[in-house]
């Protein structure tokens, strides 16, 4: 699934398509669900410039000579450039190109073509994404941002619940969550409010280190944890039972041990 990490790999691509006119745009009726119609994103790009990229979280933002285009890739999205892809497999999805799966996207007056390979149709096209409701991105996050995250009244809700929070910090997904608190060493379905100072720099810590070392291996399936994620399976830092809930809406697995 892509998070953060590969809707960076994504934004690198773009960079690619930076100075190419766009001569038409196309999508299906599930990438343009966030649009009036799906000739809405035909009439809004056509004659485009594309004149950067940026992304917050995993929101992916084409800046153009006129409004700014965003990109969602849901669960199963690639972004595709001719024949590159941004990611090589998904963890989640069929690891496979079909055509059926091409949702739209963008043909320039190249020749090229930009486009979003979804087989679970939840990636979504935007103009003039609301930026407002996304906390700050999540490669960039300082200290103090990442105590305002933990920051709650009273007991609050489950870490993992409000590390998925896209409006507190934008980026995390489910894998991610988990692998920061295996690493912290922490229970992710603690209160934030419960948390002691000890463990919230060992959260911090685990969330910039997760960040690089994954972002090197090629992205959020990549984790120490991923080769213990299914039922019955044993922690690869101590052997110890792994434990699997529902938290904040997701599958998740922890160490009855070393995370208890």
């Amino acid at each position: 699934m892509p998070e953060v990490l590969e809707i960076e790999s994504y934004r690198v691509l773009a960079e690619s398509v930076v100075g190419a006119r766009i001569a038409s745009g196309d999508a299906d009726a599930y990438l343009a669900k966030k649009l009036t119609s799906p000739r809405a994103w035909s009439r809004a790009v056509r004659g485009l410039t594309i004149t950067g990229t940026a992304r917050r979280g995993k929101l992916l933002l084409l800046a153009t000579d006129g409004p700014t285009l965003g990109l969602r890739f849901g669960m199963t999205g690639v972004l595709v450039v001719e024949s590159t892809t941004g990611i090589d497999a998904l963890f989640y999805g069929p690891h496979e190109f079909r055509e059926q799966w091409i949702r739209g996207g963008l043909t320039f007056a190249d020749g090229r073509r930009l486009l979003v390979h979804d087989p679970r149709r939840l990636a979504r096209v935007e103009i003039e994404p609301d930026l407002d409701e996304l906390g700050p991105d999540v490669l960039r996050l300082t200290r103090r941002q990442f105590d305002e995250v933990l920051a709650a009244r009273g007991e609050g809700p489950a870490l993992k619940a409000r590390l998925l929070d896209q409006s507190r910090v934008a980026g995390v997904g489910n894998l991610l969550a988990d692998e920061i608190c295996f690493r912290a060493g922490v229970d992710p379905r603690t209160s934030v409010g419960r948390l002691s100072d000890a463990q919230r720099s060992a959260l911090y810590r685990a969330l910039t280190w997760t960040m690089r070392t994954l972002g090197r291996r090629g992205g959020s399936h990549t984790g120490d944890h991923m080769e213990a994620r299914f039922p019955g399976g044993l922690c690869p830092k101590d052997g110890a039972a792994m434990r699997v809930a529902t938290v904040g809406g997701r599958t998740t697995y922890w160490c009855s041990l070393h995370q208890n």
